[in-house]
């Protein structure tokens, strides 16, 4: 299979290209390099050491990973029509968004590059696709953070709600409505609306994977040489939770909860990710006769679980500090996963795995922490 992996040089890009290339599907990236760009802006890094792309893609093809590479802004129509029309793929792969919702949420300046970049893009991929062929299958990377995380409909269902109209006693079945928290999350609801509408008025086939955080740093296809290790972003503004915590409790620094650690989160490790992408890949919708919406997740777990098992592995103390983010302190979450597991899906539990992760940073990376740069998440308001 022919697959264009926009954003491929990223936090899940990177490893996705890797895993499909060891499949042996042919990969082409599309790259504008702005997450490394980031970094300098931000004066932070990845625990990781992260190699030039020109390094990493030497470092595959010497593992016979085919993988092509082209360096732009998707947000460049005309350069992307031509790649698209040189490259023929069967599948794109959308992961050229901005990621963070704290980013989104510094200033003006990022709130603003966080919905141009991600509709615009979006925009230009869906229209891409009408111009030069409408068999193209086409998976985003969205986010369960669309949703909020409140238990208002009960378990959260793979993308659709059925409902009773009062007034008709029909039934029906809507998007599941959105409530996004940060204006990234906002941008990923945009870009619902956007699938629901060329979906039904081109019957393009679109799969939106709707993530959990992502936790982890290594897949199998990243420990096969040390040049293709992925990133590791540990600081308040890129660092996921867990992975804040993980780092913390590997470098003897107090794990710090926001609020009193009550909120619920969704959450998978970044090999079942390039997992479900691979599924999703291989198991394209026969009928495009709406948006295929995956939960892609792995467990529930809450804040303060999630330190304590830092805690109960490592050591350490949890300290709770003042949270920087307009959320509720506690809420309930339940979600769905069963189409995945369905299409053969097995997720990997933090109980079993996250020793593993704690000790690799403990040991290879401490030298690489800066300490400043770990609480340094945007206030919400």
């Amino acid at each position: 299979m022919r697959i264009l992996i926009l954003g491929g040089d990223g936090f899940c890009g990177w490893p996705t290209s890797l895993k499909l290339a060891s499949e042996g599907h042919d990969i082409t990236i599309i790259d504008n390099l702005s997450r490394r760009l980031i970094d300098n802006e931000l004066q932070s890094n990845s625990l990781t050491n992260i190699y030039t792309i020109e390094e990493r893609l030497n470092a595959a093809k010497k593992q016979n990973w085919k993988i092509d590479f082209f360096n732009f802004d998707i947000k460049n129509y005309k350069k992307l029509i031509e790649i698209i029309t040189l490259t023929r793929p069967d599948t794109i792969i959308h992961f050229a968004e901005q990621r963070s919702a704290p980013y989104s949420m510094i200033s003006e300046k990022q709130r603003r590059y966080t919905v141009d970049n991600n509709v615009n893009s979006t925009h230009n991929i869906l229209n891409a696709i009408v111009d030069i062929n409408k068999n193209i299958h086409l998976i985003h990377l969205g986010s369960m953070g669309v949703y909020g995380y409140s238990a208002d409909f009960g378990k959260i269902p793979n993308g659709y709600l059925d409902i009773n109209i009062n007034s008709t006693q029909k039934n029906v079945e809507i998007l599941y409505p959105t409530n996004p928290g940060s204006i990234y999350h906002m941008s990923k609801s945009l870009d619902q609306i956007l699938f629901q509408y060329y979906n039904k008025n081109w019957g393009l086939k679109i799969t939106d994977l709707h993530q959990g955080i992502v936790w982890g740093v290594q897949t199998k296809q990243t420990k096969a040489d040390p040049i293709l290790v992925n990133r590791f972003d540990y600081d308040g503004i890129y660092g996921t939770v867990l992975n804040r915590f993980i780092t913390q409790a590997a470098t003897e620094n107090d794990i710090t909860v926001y609020g009193n650690g009550g909120q619920k989160r969704a959450f998978i490790h970044i090999e079942d990710t390039v997992k479900c992408i691979q599924i999703a890949c291989e198991n394209v919708p026969k009928k495009a006769n709406r948006v295929r919406i995956f939960n892609q997740v792995s467990e529930v777990r809450s804040v303060k679980e999630l330190a304590e098992m830092c805690v109960k592995i490592y050591g350490g103390k949890i300290k709770y500090v003042d949270n920087p983010r307009n959320e509720l302190a506690n809420n309930e979450l339940e979600v769905d996963n069963s189409s995945l597991k369905k299409l053969g899906f097995n997720p990997i539990s933090l109980s079993k795995n996250l020793t593993d992760e704690v000790l690799f940073i403990a040991k290879e990376l401490k030298s690489n922490l800066k300490p400043e740069n770990i609480l340094t998440s945007a206030k919400w308001c």
